[in-house]
Protein backbone atom coordinates (compact mmCIF):
# COMPACT_ATOMS: atom_id res chain seq x y z
CA UNK A 1 0.00 0.00 0.00
CA UNK A 2 1.87 3.17 -0.82
CA UNK A 3 1.88 6.36 1.76
CA UNK A 4 -0.39 8.89 1.43
CA UNK A 5 -0.29 12.23 3.20
CA UNK A 6 -2.53 12.91 5.66
CA UNK A 7 -2.13 16.59 4.76
CA UNK A 8 -4.40 16.98 2.07
CA UNK A 9 -7.23 14.65 4.06
CA UNK A 10 -6.41 16.72 7.18
CA UNK A 11 -7.23 20.20 5.65
CA UNK A 12 -11.04 18.90 5.27
CA UNK A 13 -12.28 18.94 8.86
CA UNK A 14 -11.10 20.39 11.90
CA UNK A 15 -12.31 17.60 13.68
CA UNK A 16 -11.04 14.71 11.91
CA UNK A 17 -7.70 16.50 11.93
CA UNK A 18 -7.93 16.79 15.78
CA UNK A 19 -8.66 13.17 15.91
CA UNK A 20 -5.95 12.36 13.59
CA UNK A 21 -3.69 14.13 15.60
CA UNK A 22 -4.40 12.84 18.79
CA UNK A 23 -4.19 9.36 17.55
CA UNK A 24 -0.80 9.90 16.56
CA UNK A 25 0.43 11.73 19.20
CA UNK A 26 -0.58 9.03 21.58
CA UNK A 27 1.08 6.35 19.38
CA UNK A 28 4.47 8.45 19.15
CA UNK A 29 4.60 8.84 22.93
CA UNK A 30 2.95 12.35 23.04
CA UNK A 31 1.36 13.53 25.73
CA UNK A 32 -2.11 13.53 26.05
CA UNK A 33 -3.97 16.72 25.82
CA UNK A 34 -1.18 18.79 23.71
CA UNK A 35 -2.60 20.21 20.79
CA UNK A 36 -0.10 21.84 18.82
CA UNK A 37 1.97 18.51 19.04
CA UNK A 38 -0.58 16.61 17.83
CA UNK A 39 -1.40 18.89 15.07
CA UNK A 40 2.35 19.12 14.10
CA UNK A 41 2.40 15.86 14.07
CA UNK A 42 -0.80 15.14 12.40
CA UNK A 43 0.15 16.98 9.40
CA UNK A 44 3.12 15.10 8.88
CA UNK A 45 1.51 11.76 9.33
CA UNK A 46 1.09 9.37 6.55
CA UNK A 47 -2.47 6.81 6.14
CA UNK A 48 0.14 4.10 7.07
CA UNK A 49 0.80 6.07 10.97
CA UNK A 50 -3.16 5.99 11.41
CA UNK A 51 -4.67 3.34 12.51
CA UNK A 52 -7.08 1.40 10.41
CA UNK A 53 -10.28 2.98 12.12
CA UNK A 54 -8.83 6.04 12.28
CA UNK A 55 -8.20 6.15 8.81
CA UNK A 56 -11.62 5.74 7.55
CA UNK A 57 -12.79 8.61 9.45
CA UNK A 58 -10.17 11.09 7.61
CA UNK A 59 -10.97 10.10 4.15
CA UNK A 60 -14.63 10.41 4.90
CA UNK A 61 -14.49 13.73 6.27
CA UNK A 62 -12.35 14.46 2.81
CA UNK A 63 -14.83 13.40 0.55
CA UNK A 64 -17.70 15.00 2.52
CA UNK A 65 -15.85 18.22 2.31
CA UNK A 66 -14.65 17.82 -1.27
CA UNK A 67 -18.53 16.99 -1.97
CA UNK A 68 -19.60 20.36 -0.02
CA UNK A 69 -17.05 22.25 -1.96
CA UNK A 70 -18.15 20.83 -5.44
CA UNK A 71 -21.61 21.53 -4.41
CA UNK A 72 -20.84 25.18 -3.11
CA UNK A 73 -19.29 25.86 -6.23
CA UNK A 74 -22.18 24.63 -8.38
CA UNK A 75 -24.71 26.71 -6.25
CA UNK A 76 -22.96 29.46 -6.91
CA UNK A 77 -22.24 29.05 -10.88
CA UNK A 78 -25.90 28.83 -10.72
CA UNK A 79 -26.98 31.58 -9.05
CA UNK A 80 -24.48 33.65 -10.99
CA UNK A 81 -26.34 32.06 -14.29
CA UNK A 82 -30.03 33.10 -12.78
CA UNK A 83 -28.59 36.71 -11.91
CA UNK A 84 -27.01 37.31 -15.56
CA UNK A 85 -30.27 35.85 -16.99
CA UNK A 86 -32.59 38.01 -14.58
CA UNK A 87 -30.46 41.00 -15.44
CA UNK A 88 -30.95 40.40 -19.60
CA UNK A 89 -34.47 40.16 -18.96
CA UNK A 90 -34.62 43.24 -16.76
CA UNK A 91 -32.51 45.38 -19.23
CA UNK A 92 -35.24 43.59 -22.14
CA UNK A 93 -37.97 44.39 -20.54
CA UNK A 94 -37.23 47.84 -20.12
CA UNK A 95 -35.79 48.44 -23.58
CA UNK A 96 -39.61 46.84 -24.78
CA UNK A 97 -41.49 49.56 -22.61
CA UNK A 98 -39.27 52.19 -24.28
CA UNK A 99 -39.94 51.61 -27.95
CA UNK A 100 -43.49 50.88 -26.64
CA UNK A 101 -43.63 54.17 -25.34
CA UNK A 102 -41.99 55.67 -27.77
CA UNK A 103 -44.36 54.23 -30.52
CA UNK A 104 -47.64 55.76 -28.55
CA UNK A 105 -45.83 58.87 -28.24
CA UNK A 106 -45.31 59.26 -32.37
CA UNK A 107 -48.77 57.46 -32.81
CA UNK A 108 -50.22 60.13 -30.52
CA UNK A 109 -48.71 62.78 -32.14
CA UNK A 110 -49.41 61.85 -36.00
CA UNK A 111 -53.19 61.63 -34.82
CA UNK A 112 -52.87 65.00 -33.45
CA UNK A 113 -50.97 66.40 -36.48
CA UNK A 114 -53.87 64.77 -38.78
CA UNK A 115 -56.58 66.04 -36.74
CA UNK A 116 -55.03 69.78 -36.89
CA UNK A 117 -54.79 69.77 -40.77
CA UNK A 118 -58.22 67.99 -41.14
CA UNK A 119 -59.37 71.60 -39.00
CA UNK A 120 -57.83 73.17 -40.95
CA UNK A 121 -58.51 71.83 -44.36
CA UNK A 122 -62.59 71.89 -43.26
CA UNK A 123 -62.23 75.69 -42.26
CA UNK A 124 -60.71 76.68 -45.49
CA UNK A 125 -63.30 74.48 -46.98
CA UNK A 126 -65.83 76.34 -45.13
CA UNK A 127 -64.41 79.82 -45.99
CA UNK A 128 -63.93 79.21 -50.11
CA UNK A 129 -67.30 77.13 -50.01
CA UNK A 130 -69.13 80.09 -49.77
CA UNK A 131 -67.52 82.19 -52.34
CA UNK A 132 -70.03 83.73 -54.56
CA UNK A 133 -69.79 82.47 -57.34
CA UNK A 134 -71.94 82.44 -60.43
CA UNK A 135 -74.92 80.41 -61.22
CA UNK A 136 -75.05 79.19 -64.96
CA UNK A 137 -76.71 77.24 -67.28
CA UNK A 138 -73.39 75.07 -68.52
CA UNK A 139 -69.61 75.71 -67.39
CA UNK A 140 -66.30 74.61 -69.25
CA UNK A 141 -63.75 72.85 -67.88
CA UNK A 142 -61.73 75.31 -67.28
CA UNK A 143 -64.66 77.44 -65.59
CA UNK A 144 -64.96 74.37 -63.25
CA UNK A 145 -61.18 74.38 -62.29
CA UNK A 146 -61.04 78.09 -62.16
CA UNK A 147 -64.20 77.55 -59.15
CA UNK A 148 -61.95 74.14 -57.53
CA UNK A 149 -58.07 76.28 -57.49
CA UNK A 150 -60.25 79.01 -55.62
CA UNK A 151 -62.56 76.45 -52.96
CA UNK A 152 -59.33 74.60 -51.79
CA UNK A 153 -55.25 75.39 -50.20
CA UNK A 154 -53.21 75.82 -53.87
CA UNK A 155 -50.73 73.03 -53.00
CA UNK A 156 -54.11 70.34 -52.49
CA UNK A 157 -55.42 71.57 -55.88
CA UNK A 158 -53.00 68.84 -57.82
CA UNK A 159 -53.80 65.75 -56.01
CA UNK A 160 -57.58 67.17 -56.26
CA UNK A 161 -57.48 67.38 -60.48
CA UNK A 162 -55.74 64.25 -60.43
CA UNK A 163 -58.45 62.25 -59.00
CA UNK A 164 -61.47 63.95 -61.07
CA UNK A 165 -59.42 63.51 -63.86
CA UNK A 166 -59.64 59.89 -63.49
CA UNK A 167 -62.91 59.75 -61.94
CA UNK A 168 -64.83 61.99 -64.34
CA UNK A 169 -62.72 64.05 -66.83
CA UNK A 170 -64.23 66.91 -64.60
CA UNK A 171 -67.18 66.98 -66.50
CA UNK A 172 -69.58 67.46 -63.87
CA UNK A 173 -72.85 65.70 -65.58
CA UNK A 174 -70.71 62.24 -65.57
CA UNK A 175 -72.67 59.28 -64.53
CA UNK A 176 -71.40 55.84 -64.43
CA UNK A 177 -74.26 53.96 -66.13
CA UNK A 178 -73.27 50.43 -63.48
CA UNK A 179 -73.21 51.98 -60.48
CA UNK A 180 -74.98 55.41 -60.32
CA UNK A 181 -71.81 57.47 -59.51
CA UNK A 182 -72.29 60.87 -60.31
CA UNK A 183 -70.32 63.71 -61.29
CA UNK A 184 -66.83 65.87 -60.83
CA UNK A 185 -65.87 63.05 -57.81
CA UNK A 186 -68.27 60.33 -58.84
CA UNK A 187 -70.21 60.26 -55.31
CA UNK A 188 -71.97 56.98 -55.15
CA UNK A 189 -75.19 57.52 -54.85
CA UNK A 190 -74.90 61.06 -56.45
CA UNK A 191 -77.75 62.59 -54.21
CA UNK A 192 -74.69 62.35 -51.43
CA UNK A 193 -74.38 65.47 -52.37
CA UNK A 194 -77.16 67.34 -51.76
CA UNK A 195 -75.86 67.85 -48.42
CA UNK A 196 -73.63 70.83 -49.33
CA UNK A 197 -76.49 71.66 -51.97
CA UNK A 198 -79.34 71.15 -53.44
CA UNK A 199 -78.20 71.93 -56.68
CA UNK A 200 -75.65 69.45 -56.98
CA UNK A 201 -76.84 68.16 -60.31
CA UNK A 202 -75.62 71.00 -62.22
CA UNK A 203 -73.53 72.69 -60.06
CA UNK A 204 -69.88 72.37 -59.93
CA UNK A 205 -69.17 74.36 -57.12
CA UNK A 206 -71.27 72.15 -55.21
CA UNK A 207 -69.93 69.15 -56.28
CA UNK A 208 -66.03 70.28 -55.34
CA UNK A 209 -67.41 71.68 -51.82
CA UNK A 210 -68.61 67.70 -51.39
CA UNK A 211 -66.04 66.27 -52.36
CA UNK A 212 -63.22 68.34 -50.52
CA UNK A 213 -65.22 67.65 -47.30
CA UNK A 214 -65.59 64.21 -48.38
CA UNK A 215 -61.24 63.68 -49.29
CA UNK A 216 -60.92 65.76 -45.88
CA UNK A 217 -62.92 63.96 -43.45
CA UNK A 218 -61.93 60.21 -45.11
CA UNK A 219 -58.02 61.23 -46.17
CA UNK A 220 -57.23 64.44 -44.00
CA UNK A 221 -56.82 66.14 -47.70
CA UNK A 222 -57.28 65.90 -51.41
CA UNK A 223 -53.31 64.95 -51.50
CA UNK A 224 -54.04 61.92 -49.09
CA UNK A 225 -57.21 60.97 -50.86
CA UNK A 226 -54.83 60.95 -53.65
CA UNK A 227 -52.30 59.00 -52.37
CA UNK A 228 -54.94 56.37 -51.51
CA UNK A 229 -56.23 56.34 -54.90
CA UNK A 230 -53.09 55.36 -56.39
CA UNK A 231 -52.55 52.59 -54.28
CA UNK A 232 -55.85 51.15 -54.73
CA UNK A 233 -57.97 52.59 -58.18
CA UNK A 234 -60.53 54.24 -55.58
CA UNK A 235 -60.85 56.15 -53.23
Amino acid sequence: MSRISVRGFAVASATAVTTVGAVVGVASGAQPGSVANTEATAADATIADIPAGQQAQVETASLVQQADDQSTQADAAALKSAQEEARKAAAQSAQDKKDAAEKQLKAEKEAKEREKLQTQAASRSEDRGSLDIAVKASYTIAETQAMARQMMPADQFQCFSNIVDHESGWNYRATNAGSGAYGLVQALPGSKMASAGADWRTNPATQIKWGLGYMNDRYGSPCGAWSFWQANSWY
